[in-house]
């Protein structure tokens, strides 16, 4: 498995796990256990995503030893301030069962984020957290609320793939060394992408699937992925990108699929308020 360094020094795995969506009290367990007997050493979680609990039983369950599986989480927006920031750390350590996390993140760019990011930085001095970065951040978030920060996030989860490659945020973040990881990585599912006649015509090329060539061509442009599925089969081949590497004039060509636009837009107006509301992790 390829490793990339973070600008603070630790290496996280190039392609994770992602369980966004995966129901609790069976399926994640199922979905984790099978990925990690797949080789997957990166997996990444959140509060809100309900689920951690069977994260962190599948990971004992698996034999591997902790140290060598990067956990991530995710702070909600319910517990951002620095008091709650605090709580919402441990009560996710609790869930997981585990005493550190690999990375945690603030989830959503609103509301008292600099007391939240305070709580982070204690976190990471106290061992609590290895790494600490945000997610949702585009770059006019990014300006906004990263200066009122004493240390720099290590990366910035956002909504990546061939049609919405990023290019402004990653020129901004390059600066500081700070990783992109892509969320749906896929497209979630477009089937316009996974069909589109350059990716087909790489994957015949190379007898790979087109999610094949999608991550490939991702990791090989140096960012983090975070594909998911709870087929196993599929779970397994998203992780076999590491045998073939894609030509400078076939990256171009997956360069030029980029519109610039994504499904998510975390400035529009009314984000925070609809995702507190459609999200309640605690009364």
């Amino acid at each position: 498995m390829t490793t990339i360094t973070l600008n603070d020094g630790n290496k996280i795995p190039a392609v994770g796990f992602g369980v966004f969506m995966i129901p609790a009290d069976g399926p994640t367990y199922d979905a984790v256990r099978t990925a990690l007997d797949a080789g997957y050493r990166h997996i990444d979680t959140a509060a809100a995503y309900f689920n951690e609990a069977d994260v962190g039983r599948a990971v004992r369950d698996s034999g591997i030893p902790r140290e060598e599986i990067f956990i991530t989480s995710k702070l909600w927006l319910q517990d951002y301030g620095y008091e709650a920031a605090k709580k919402g750390l441990d009560t996710s350590l609790e869930k997981l069962g585990m005493d550190y996390v690999d990375l945690y993140l603030l989830h959503q760019p609103y509301g008292d984020v600099a007391g939240a990011w305070k709580a982070l930085e204690e976190a990471k001095a106290a061992g609590k957290v290895r790494s600490i970065g945000v997610s949702n951040m585009t770059p006019k978030i990014w300006k906004e609320f990263v200066p009122q920060f004493k240390t720099l996030p290590a990366v910035n989860q956002v909504e990546c793939n061939p049609f919405f490659q990023q290019r402004e945020l990653r020129e901004l973040l390059a600066k500081d060394d700070v990783k992109i990881e892509a969320y749906q990585p896929l497209g979630h599912g477009d089937s316009s992408l996974l069909s589109h006649p350059v990716i087909a015509k790489l994957a015949e090329k190379y007898g790979k699937n087109a999610g094949q060539i999608i991550l490939r061509f991702e990791v090989q442009d140096g960012l983090i992925v975070l594909p998911k599925s709870t087929n196993p089969e599929r779970i397994a081949g998203n992780l076999r990108i590491f045998d073939f590497e894609l030509t400078e004039d076939e990256m171009n060509q997956m360069y030029a699929l980029d519109t610039g636009k994504g499904s998510h837009d975390p400035e529009a107006p009314g984000v925070a308020e609809m995702l507190l509301q459609n999200y309640k992790i605690h009364d």
